[in-house]
């Protein structure tokens, strides 16, 4: 649990050596210089020419390495409550995130918490994020696994899954 980088905020007093890109691996020189980042305007492709959006994204990726989305019909509302809930979420003890924390993540579970990558055991540089994942469809199946804490996670995670998909339907 010592791995996750949401809990260092008091501990680590500079950034651990394994944690450091050598310059011979960051982006530098392989990465476009360009004055905007490509967008991709989900209104202009509307659901029935995914394969469309799917080359959009691919070029994107592959030019740029990120892309922004627009007129993805999730409303802001959404996006603050989401971004409240983890925030709470990665500032609780880690007491209250062990039971999804996991340093073999993939091996089965449904919901997990870890730390860099899926590889972290096999990576030489770590990256300094953790990531709390969990699949959504179907519901039933998986609400179970998603976290106990914070008390709200599932209402609102359940509330706006639902708001999605009943959109996406229609």
């Amino acid at each position: 649990m010592a791995l996750l980088v949401s809990s260092w905020s008091n501990g680590v007093q500079s950034v651990p050596e394994d944690y450091v890109m050598p310059p011979e691996r960051r982006a530098g020189d392989t990465v476009s210089v360009c004055n905007e980042i490509p967008v991709i305007d989900l209104q202009e492709n509307p659901k029935n020419n995914r394969s469309d959006i799917i080359q959009h994204i691919l070029k994107a990726s592959q030019e740029f390495g990120l892309f922004q989305v627009i007129n993805h019909e999730v409303s802001e509302k959404m996006m603050e409550d989401m971004m409240l809930l983890y925030h709470e979420f990665f500032n609780m003890s880690i007491d209250d995130k062990l039971g999804v924390y996991s340093e073999t993540p993939g091996a089965g579970v449904d919901c997990v918490l870890y730390t860099s990558s899926l590889n972290y055991a096999k990576e030489d540089v770590h990256f300094w994020k953790d990531t709390l994942s969990h699949p959504c469809h179907p519901l039933e199946k998986h609400t179970p696994s998603w976290p106990e804490k914070p008390p709200r996670y599932r209402e609102i995670c359940l509330m706006h899954v639902e708001r999605i998909t009943e959109s996406y339907l229609n």
